[in-house]
């Protein structure tokens, strides 16, 4: 039974709606386990690539997936410092890559994820700004170069290697599921 729906709007059936809110929660629960599953190599993580694909893809379910992503991290490490910064850098991320949406070539996409990966600790300091001084944000920064380096050249690889099976799947289970 549809819902009621405001003047020129297509009713949506409550079925779709669930469909989509317990979309959202398995795509965040795919992000914390591939993270975890990865979690021994330094800064090498299939996050990016998959909120890349996610925002491509399933653009209405992304925030969603994201925000579960962000509290089962929270959950899982402890809400410290830290965990304010995912609460822009993932959303900033599928907000790029939905504004970039109409590329389709994987090389483009592995640029503009080596690009976010060695962008990310600049990104992540700052919180560092407002919580502590301007020179520990820099120095922060500036001692996790070397991580950022090995996160831009690893998003670099996966997205290189995985963005076209991963994106053509994708579009297979939205068909699948009439989205």
């Amino acid at each position: 039974m549809p819902l009621p729906t405001p003047r020129g709007k297509k009713p949506v059936a409550l079925h779709t709606r669930v469909l989509r809110l317990v979309l959202s929660g398995l795509m965040g629960a795919l992000l914390v386990v591939s993270k975890q599953a990865m979690s021994g190599l330094p800064n090498l993580e299939p996050v990016s690539l998959l909120i890349i694909l996610f925002a491509l893809e399933l653009p209405r379910e992304t925030p969603g997936a994201i925000t579960v992503f962000i509290l089962l991290q929270g959950v899982l490490y402890g809400f410290g410092l830290w965990w304010v910064m995912y609460l822009y850098v993932w959303y900033l991320l599928a907000l790029l890559a939905w504004l970039l949406r109409r590329m389709d070539n994987a090389f483009f996409w592995a640029v503009f994820s080596g690009l976010y990966g060695l962008c990310f600790g600049g990104l992540c300091a700052a919180v560092y700004l407002f919580a502590k001084t301007p020179a520990f944000a820099l120095s922060w920064w500036l001692s996790g170069l070397s991580y950022d380096a090995l996160h831009g050249v690893g998003n670099f690889v996966l997205m290189l290697l995985l963005y076209h099976p991963l994106r053509r799947a994708l579009q297979m289970a939205k068909k699948q599921l009439r989205f």
